[in-house]
């Protein structure tokens, strides 16, 4: 039986952060991955979905740019290509990944783990067992897509890894869900050429943000041709050799339809089945989650857990943070979680993308706030790049111009968010934005304006 000090289970974006920076601090790190070194989020969703999207952009930007004095003629896609550009991506990040861990003396173990005991895991590869016993172990084994029953995955009916992985362009397809990697998806497939339907069970997509953002979204999305079904229940699904056709109903009318795919985006599950976890005593939520502390430890000391897994939204940056806590913390130092400044990002057309409060958060947390928000249509840059749909708003704290939360919908959005991100962590105010040169022409400049009209003097727009 090998023994290794600490261990981490898991090498997406939260697990191979904890190992690198368990290394960086001095400790001997032992890494196991049964699946993809990289994770979920490399191999087969954050960054393969943004090359799908990005090709996306271009293809609709060349198809659409006579406006701007760009006249072109059959303009074609070749998606075979595209996957292949999408599949080049991955590669080499994954190798990346790899060879950062062996750059930081972290040993990779393939195979599953499952637990003995509180300090040994049994790892299974194939036909082949090894135990481990260890003195501290990091679990960062991410989700996986939630299968529904009347939706069981086939070769036409895919959870969002098989819908990033098609040999074929659909001429048609249904999306069930609207949430983050359901528009996601189905605004990178509009752009391809795809006939898109999203079929939403809720009162409006995109729920996790506000309306005054979602709509512009939507706006995008209709311009597009995606038909959007909301209030609407999934009732089942018809396969056959070419296609499919999908049952729902809205407002007590049936309706079908017929698509060559239909895309199951409904939420992810913790993978924290099949390892042992509960017959160890580790402490789980009602929702299935594994409680930690503010440094990530469960009610085993010696046993962390981090990303999906855990409470809070399920997201790649918010995983990679917690896996340097949960790392520091092992090496006896004092770092705890911190979820006041972690950005939320959708990468629809326009994007999406928020930080710290919102603003019925914030009235709802019983402070006085002044909120502004400030358009794109007025800025440079953005009426240059022929992309002026989207706002910037900020909320302060009335009485001194805290800067309390930000929503962006935009071009840029995703990159935008950062400088905000930073301002709240620096417990900045609206007048530190305003004084702060942002250069020009750049969609930064929208900060500053934002910041100018909560402090009731903004140059570029009357009455704002």
């Amino acid at each position: 039986m090998k023994q290794l000090e600490t261990l981490v289970i898991g090498a997406g974006p939260g697990g191979y952060i904890a190992a690198i920076r368990a290394a960086q601090l001095g400790q001997n790190v032992t890494i196991v991955e049964r699946e993809y070194i990289g994770g979920v989020c490399s191999n087969v969703g954050c960054i393969p979905s943004k090359a799908l999207i990005s090709v996306g952009h271009r293809f609709m930007e060349v198809k659409h740019a006579e406006p701007m004095g760009v006249t072109t003629a059959n303009v074609t896609l070749n998606f075979s290509k595209v996957q292949s550009f999408k599949d080049g991506i991955v590669k080499k990040l994954t190798n990346g990944v790899e060879g950062l861990l062996k750059a930081n003396d972290v040993e990779i173990i393939k195979g599953a783990a499952y637990f003995v005991d509180a300090n040994t895991v049994r790892v299974q590869n194939g036909d082949q067992t090894q135990h481990y016993t260890f003195k501290n172990v990091i679990l960062a084994t991410g989700s996986r897509p939630v299968e529904i029953p009347r939706f069981k995955f086939t070769k036409r009916v895919l959870n969002s890894t098989g819908a990033l992985n098609l040999n074929e362009l659909p001429k048609k397809l249904v999306v069930i869900g609207g949430g983050y990697i359901g528009t996601e998806l189905g605004s990178a497939y509009a752009n391809l050429g795809s006939e898109v339907t999203i079929i939403e069970g809720g009162k409006d997509i995109l729920a996790g943000f506000e309306k005054q953002m979602t709509q512009i979204v939507k706006k995008g999305l209709k311009k597009k041709g995606v038909d959007i079904a909301i209030n609407a229940f999934a009732k089942g699904v018809e396969e056959n050799e070419s296609g499919v056709r999908v049952t729902y109903e809205v407002d007590g009318e049936e309706k079908k339809i017929e698509a060559d795919y239909v895309f199951v985006t409904v939420g992810r599950r913790p993978n924290t089945d099949e390892m042992g976890l509960e017959e160890i005593g580790i402490a789980f939520s009602e929702r299935g989650l594994i409680n930690v502390d503010k440094q990530s430890r469960t009610n085993i000391p010696n046993i962390y857990a981090i990303g999906d897994i855990v409470a809070g939204p399920q997201l790649a940056h918010k995983a990679s943070y917690e896996g340097k806590v949960a790392a520091e913390a092992i090496t006896g130092k004092e770092s705890i979680v911190d979820y006041l400044v972690i950005p939320a990002v959708c990468f629809t057309d326009p994007e999406l993308a928020t930080v710290g409060l919102s603003e019925e958060q914030a009235i709802a947390g019983g402070l006085e706030v002044k909120v502004a928000k400030f358009p794109f249509a007025v800025n440079g840059r953005a009426l240059a790049l022929n992309e002026s749909e989207g706002f910037v708003k900020l909320i302060t704290r009335k009485e001194d111009g805290l800067l309390l939360g930000a929503g962006i919908v935009g071009v840029g959005a995703s990159n935008l968010i950062t400088e905000l991100a930073l301002a709240i962590e620096a417990g900045m105010t609206a007048e530190d934005i305003a004084l702060t040169i942002h250069a020009h022409p750049t969609l930064g400049e929208i900060v500053m304006d934002a910041a100018e009209a909560v402090l009731g003097r903004a140059i570029h727009v009357v009455g704002v």
